[in-house]
């Protein structure tokens, strides 16, 4: 298999090399990873469903055609292009369904809330019918958003406005797959599950990501915009005092997942980005999560750009945007184990954010850094970290125990940051 990939990648080299001026209508479909773009170039590289015979390649303009081609996530070698909007959450006959579509057994949140008050239902995990209820009301929608995406695939969109809204791409226990030039939006939970003990106040969790990787291996991510656009949390009612949350991440990558480049994407208006490892105690990650992220846009996001445990993660090129009156938290996450290797990174932000903001550790011990400009000036954050340290976190070291290899030409910041501001996201294809 991975023999396969180094030949085809080899073979279809000179569709990678189309100089920017070339026409713009020219067949991405079948473009493959290059042989030293990140993480997903090693041990044979990535080249999704460029092989695919012409019987498995699907233009898809709905849901049920997106489905059809999908094969229940087979690992048939397939090319997908989705053309204009498909909204994942519509019946079969291409309906649009509401939260009240899916509701079963007589969940009503109502009725929820009023069952799980922490005032008379305590600190115990919710039990009984209306979690029950909440339980089955999600399973209905889970059917229609969930779209598991098998080896060998590539989805890509057509043209400048190809947009999936409301799905849950599931890359899970894959290899070789691509995803290209396409927005994903709105990955909406109708029924998020209260967590009394989450957080020491409790929380709401929330169940869908607009893509995520679990078990996957030799994926690339490239001009894709990643938002929660239609309906932000920051909109959503409060409960129990806390926000009543809609959605998690726009890409999370765990389970074991290995071996990922993320490049020329943007993502926006969201609160918790991006996971790389999801828990602590998940030793078997150890030796996985290699991941490079280069020149994507981070706008308007709270947290986790990214968040990462165990993983070898390269950063390098990317673009933070914290616009005038936004929330925000951090941008880094040093968690377990987690060896980031984070060169020339352009931060933006407002006053009351300071470069003391963009890094926060918990239980990890390393990061390197090096070339971070902070709204034009150069910072080095990793002594910014350690001499703001109140005592809550640990202080960082630079030496992660690895140097990146694999990877194409790294700008200066503020090249980067002029180049992202244009490139990145969908319908950005040179």
């Amino acid at each position: 298999m991975r023999f396969r990939h180094l030949t085809l990648a080899a073979a279809l080299l000179g569709v990678l090399c189309v100089p920017a001026h070339a026409d713009d209508a020219r067949d991405i479909s079948r473009d493959v990873l290059a042989p030293d773009d990140g993480w997903a170039a090693a041990e044979g590289g990535t080249t999704g469903g460029a092989a695919a015979d012409d019987a498995h390649v699907y233009t898809v303009t709905d849901r049920a055609g997106l489905v059809r081609a999908l094969d229940g996530g087979s690992d048939t070698p397939k090319i997908i292009r989705i053309a204009g909007t498909v909204d994942a959450d519509t019946d079969d006959s291409g309906r649009h369904l509401d939260c009240a579509d899916h509701a079963t057994d007589g969940y009503a949140l109502k009725k929820y809330l009023a069952a799980y008050d922490p005032r008379t239902w305590g600190s115990a995990k919710p039990s009984g019918p209306q979690e029950e209820a909440r339980q089955a009301s999600a399973a209905r929608q889970a059917e229609r958003v969930v779209l598991p995406v098998g080896s060998n695939t590539t989805i890509v969109g057509l043209g400048s406005k190809a947009l999936l809204k409301g799905a849950d791409l599931q890359i899970k226990d894959a290899d070789n797959v691509i995803v290209r030039n396409l927005e994903l939006r709105d990955a909406y939970d109708c029924f998020p599950v209260w967590q009394p003990n989450t957080g020491g106040l409790g929380d709401w969790k929330t169940a869908y990501d607009t893509l995520s990787l679990t078990g996957a291996t030799h994926v690339w991510i490239d001009h894709v915009t990643a938002s929660d656009r239609g309906h932000p949390d920051a909109a959503e009612p409060t409960y129990f005092a806390r926000n009543y949350l809609r959605h998690d991440g726009l890409l999370d990558i765990t389970g074991g997942s290995d071996l990922v480049t993320v490049s020329w994407s943007r993502f926006a208006d969201h609160d918790k980005a991006m996971l790389i490892g999801n828990s602590d105690s998940a030793t078997g990650d150890r030796g996985k999560l290699r991941v490079t992220l280069h020149h994507n846009q981070f706008e308007s996001v709270v947290q986790r750009a990214p968040r990462v445990r165990f993983g070898q993660v390269h950063l390098y090129d990317n673009r933070y945007v914290v616009p005038e009156g936004s929330e925000y938290r951090y941008s880094l996450g040093v968690s377990t184990e987690s060896a980031i290797y984070a060169e020339n990174n352009a931060f933006h932000t407002p006053s009351h954010v300071e470069a003391a903001d963009l890094v926060k550790s918990w239980n990890g011990s390393a990061l390197h850094q090096s070339g971070t400009l902070f709204n034009g000036y150069p910072v080095d954050l990793l002594a910014i970290h350690n001499a703001y340290n109140s005592g809550s976190e640990r202080d960082l070291t630079a030496d992660v125990g690895w140097t990146p290899t694999l990877h194409g030409k790294i700008d200066s910041a503020a090249v980067a940051d002029r180049e992202v501001a244009r490139g990145a996201g969908a319908g950005r294809i040179p």
